[in-house]
């Protein structure tokens, strides 16, 4: 037990002040509509919560009875409290709802019994007259307005450079995109520009490696629009299709055609033992 306990001689990072003492107290928690009740003892002890060493498990955000018996105090401290944490039996527990009696009786007691203050917490420090706050108030410990300033510097620091970051990459994710628009572009604009050579449909037909039948739209079911779509399509040398356009029907039935055509690819055309750019046309017949 004694191993067990070192663990929380660790300064503590709690605003409000902790004092050490090991009494015994029961933590009753409801699960199942069932009350379970675990037994322990206090490690230490403050107005906002105590630390304590169970004989059994809780879980961190279960709200739970504590009653500690305090030394030196006729009356046990019976409030209500939720589970911050808890690890290898040792448990967390923040005060909720304690009054100002119960809060008195803490201050009372850690008076009449001299009780220690657990390392690490800043008790609050004198203030001159005419220094304090408005109400008259001490305020918090000069070391925790320092860290809350702290806190809050890194706070900003972190924000800024999160829209610094956000900044750096929408430019390059924008200037990335106008890139492949003006490869794309070059691509479609230029090569068609070449020498083109007209190819019977039935010839290119030979030369297909990959083709794609056209969906049928959706839209045109209403009206069961059928019919062959006649395309006029321009293959690169790589054998791709690379522009695309109905000859004729109706604009619902040509664009799923259109569609499909850009997915076929065939084995270049050679003239001469050279791939060229070729021109032909493809026929897609729709049926509802």
């Amino acid at each position: 037990m004694d191993t067990q306990v070192q663990g929380w001689d660790i300064p503590s990072r709690r605003r409000g002040l902790r004092y050490r003492v090991q009494a015994p107290l029961d933590v009753t928690v409801l699960r199942s509509g069932i009350p379970d009740t675990l037994p322990g003892r206090s490690v230490n002890l403050g107005e906002r919560g105590v630390a304590a060493m169970l004989a059994g498990e809780l879980l961190p955000g279960e709200a739970v009875g504590v009653e500690v018996r305090l030394p030196m105090t006729a009356k046990p401290l019976r409030t209500r409290a939720l589970v911050r944490h808890h690890d290898k039996l040792r448990s967390g527990l923040e005060f909720i709802g304690l009054s100002a009696e119960q809060q008195a009786a803490i201050r009372d007691w850690a008076g009449e019994a001299k009780a220690e203050p657990e390392l690490g917490v800043f008790a609050k420090l004198p203030v001159e007259a005419g220094k304090g706050f408005e109400d008259g108030s001490e305020g918090p410990p000069l070391p925790v307005r320092k860290r809350k300033r702290r806190r809050w510097g890194w706070i900003f620091f972190l924000i800024a450079v999160a829209i610094l970051l956000g900044v750096l990459w929408w430019r390059w994710n924008r200037g990335w995109q106008e890139i492949e628009s003006g490869l794309q572009k070059s691509e479609r604009i230029v090569e068609p520009q070449q020498a083109q050579v007209n190819v019977p449909a039935d010839e290119m037909a030979k030369l297909v490696t990959h083709r794609v039948d056209p969906e049928y739209p959706a839209a045109a079911r209403p009206d069961k629009l059928k019919g062959v779509i006649a395309l006029e399509v321009v293959v690169g040398r790589d054998g791709s299709v690379i522009d695309v356009h109905a000859l004729n029907g109706p604009d619902v039935l040509s664009q799923a055609a259109i569609d499909a055509m850009r997915w076929w690819r065939f084995e270049p055309y050679r003239l001469d033992g050279k791939p060229v750019v070729v021109k032909t046309t493809v026929a897609m017949e729709f049926k509802p």
